[in-house]
């Protein structure tokens, strides 16, 4: 039985449980995204697009329109989606079970109403079988208490990231929530360029330019229909499917490229923060140094980590 402490900070999250409202969230989150997208200076590896961990959900941070900056804020403690703008203005709409068709126009109205017109293209992306958001009523389902857990449970591993983001000295993203891929990530860089994959798409090829290790939270989807912390690196050096990777419940999983650790397995762990910690340092290291990376430049020492 897990501590009723640790159920709190890291609370059961079933994919099976809450599929519908993730499903909804996700188009929901995608809206948001792509006004980021629209409207922000573009950044390497596409870090201009993601979404951010507040102590109350998701956040775009400031984007540009013009000369006025503003916000967009999804609250997952009152269930609401905020825009705030440089000059004062606030305007929102609540979260609850709605269809993705009503929430795109409702939300465009807003910015609209605030002066903040934005076009995008309006179809999600990564994602089978995608639905253009005007026309989208399948998905219309909000659970105010498992959106609220699964935001919880990103809260606690955007604080570990952040903790593993720390024993880096190269190159690293921030911990950012990708809207196309649903997932809170992490990347650490080489510092060298990635052999170029004239197949991959122009996103791809963006997001791949160098040499990474990514490590990250998402909450489950096709091939691995349950939460899970990931880690892969691409390119994927030989051997690294094979290697060891704590603790023993991690996995490699072929079909995805990833190791993956379960989190219903991590949470129910005496001590879930070491638990993730070593999974990230085991899987990085490994991938490191089958890669060849220059770990004594790159990284901090361990009397440092504190």
């Amino acid at each position: 039985m897990v501590p009723s402490a640790t159920s709190h900070i890291w609370p059961s999250l079933p994919l099976e449980e809450w599929k519908d409202t993730c499903a909804t969230l996700h188009m929901w989150t995608q809206i948001v995204g792509k006004t980021r997208l629209a409207l922000s200076p573009k950044e390497n590896h596409w870090w201009h697009v993601a979404l951010y961990v507040t102590a109350r959900g998701l956040t775009t941070m400031t984007i540009p329109h013009g000369t006025t900056l503003f916000e967009v804020q999804l609250d997952f403690i009152d269930h609401r989606l905020t825009v705030l703008t440089s000059d004062g203005k606030t305007r929102g709409i609540p979260l609850v079970p709605r269809s993705v068709a009503d929430f795109y126009r409702d939300y465009m109205a807003v910015l609209d109403d605030l002066g903040l017109p934005v076009r995008f293209r309006p179809v999600p992306d990564e994602v089978e079988n995608p639905i253009p958001f005007a026309d989208d009523r399948q998905h219309a389902s909000y659970d105010a208490q498992q959106a609220n857990r699964f935001w919880r449970v990103l809260l606690q591993a955007d604080r570990i990231l952040k903790r593993f983001r720390g024993r880096f000295l190269g190159k690293s993203s921030p911990v950012h929530f990708f809207w196309g891929s649903f997932d809170l990530a992490l990347t650490r860089f080489s510092g060298l360029r990635a052999p170029a994959r004239p197949e991959a798409g122009r996103m791809m090829q963006e997001a791949t330019s160098h040499e990474e290790i990514s490590v990250g939270f998402w909450p489950g989807s096709g091939s691995v229909p349950q939460p899970a912390f990931y880690a892969y690196a691409a390119p994927e050096p030989p051997g690294f499917p094979a290697a060891s990777v704590r603790p023993p419940a991690a996995e490699y999983r072929r079909e995805i490229s990833n190791f993956i650790l379960p989190y219903e397995v991590f949470r129910t762990t005496a001590t879930p923060d070491d638990t993730v910690l070593a999974f990230f340092q085991s899987a990085y290291e490994a991938a490191a140094d089958l890669a060849r990376w220059d770990r004594a430049m790159l990284d901090r020492p361990e009397n440092e980590w504190s």
